[in-house]
């Protein structure tokens, strides 16, 4: 009982955090600032669905997460990439 409950919140914070991350992406200074807000978001959901995994005692939910961090980090490489270069080349 104790567990799901420090679960729930430590999901519900996240959640919370993962908005104020994406304020940071609308409003950043630059763009080099909302790439980094985007990754932190990428980030927070995977631990999301860590922590969903966990809850319902569904093992997919990991192989879910691991795909999902795979998509964020070549989206963040590809997206560097892009702003250094001016190309995908």
């Amino acid at each position: 009982m104790v567990v799901n409950t420090v679960n729930s919140l430590a999901v519900l914070f996240l959640v919370i955090f993962t908005f104020l991350c994406l304020y940071r992406a609308f409003v950043g200074p630059s763009t080099a600032d909302r790439v980094v807000a985007i990754n932190v978001i990428g980030s927070k959901t995977i631990v999301i669905i860590a922590l969903v995994s966990f809850v319902y005692k569904q093992e997919f939910f990991i192989d879910v997460a691991l795909v999902y961090s795979l998509i964020a980090f070549a989206m963040t490489i590809g997206v560097s990439k892009y702003l250094e270069k001016g190309a995908l080349e």
